[in-house]
């Protein structure tokens, strides 16, 4: 039986994003930019965004903070967000130890749910990946288990936890199985049914619009309430699912 989740949130929301240089966070940046149910958004980079990133157009409702994420606490001090954003995340090949890996993959998620938990109704929306699981004797899937498991342990006032497949989309850096999946995706589509359509593909323009829909209390929304009414997961499926809704409705289209 599919669950849909009844919340509802205040907008307009004022964002916290950390993770806006990578493949989904750069996109959530862009849709949050254009959305007016969001009225300000401040960004957690290890780095200064590029020109094309910093959106000078948008001035007024964008701040970037270049922080040392082992000192996140400071880098936080005095900032306000009814939105935690969390678009963290890097892989074994890129973070070279599994102890670098998993700095990216938990500890600092880990310290942005502990601020979070700290600020009244601030609720957090997350990105994990599908399989994951803190029983898992993949170190990869493991690690977003337990970061889940850890996040959930807080109680926030609202935790949403997307699970998406392989993520397509223009990254900077080359990778072979995400080339490969893009040209094969309609294929994908045809072939990866019933229990196999979790492990579908799913573009970041769809995940980032999904994080969007959760963040702005839609009701409707295919995920389902775990742990009581405060802890919201999304399958892969449901992903694609939200995210094209609200891409649909935004366009001007009827939402399915």
């Amino acid at each position: 039986m599919q669950m849909t989740s009844t919340h509802q949130a205040k907008t307009p929301y004022r964002a916290l994003l950390a993770g806006a240089t990578g493949l989904v966070g750069s996109e959530l940046l862009t849709q949050l930019l254009a959305d007016p149910a969001c009225s300000s958004i401040t960004v957690l980079a290890r780095r200064p965004l590029s020109k094309e990133a910093s959106r000078s157009g948008y001035a007024a409702k964008l701040r970037v903070i270049v922080a040392d994420f082992d000192r996140l606490e400071e880098a936080l001090d005095g900032v306000e967000a009814d939105v935690v954003f969390c678009a963290l995340g890097t892989t074994i090949k890129t973070a070279k130890t599994r102890e670098a890996f998993r700095k990216v993959d938990y500890e600092y998620p880990a310290r942005l749910g502990n601020w979070a938990s700290g600020h009244g109704d601030t609720r957090m929306i997350v990105i994990s990946a599908v399989g994951a699981s803190s029983g898992s004797k993949v170190f990869y899937s493991r690690v977003k288990g337990e970061i889940e498991d850890y996040l959930r342990s807080l109680g926030l006032a609202e935790l949403h936890l997307l699970r998406p497949s392989l993520l397509l989309g223009k990254r900077a850096e080359f990778r072979l199985g995400e080339r490969i999946a893009v040209l094969m995706s309609p294929l994908l589509r045809v072939l990866m049914v019933g229990p196999l359509r979790v492990y579908r593909p799913v573009w970041d323009a769809q995940v980032a619009a999904a994080m969007r829909a959760a963040a702005s209390g839609r009701s409707g929304l295919p995920g389902g309430p775990i742990d009581g009414p405060q802890v919201y997961l999304y399958e892969n499926d449901q992903i694609a699912e939200a995210g094209n809704a609200m891409l649909r409705q935004e366009a001007g289209g009827t939402e399915a």
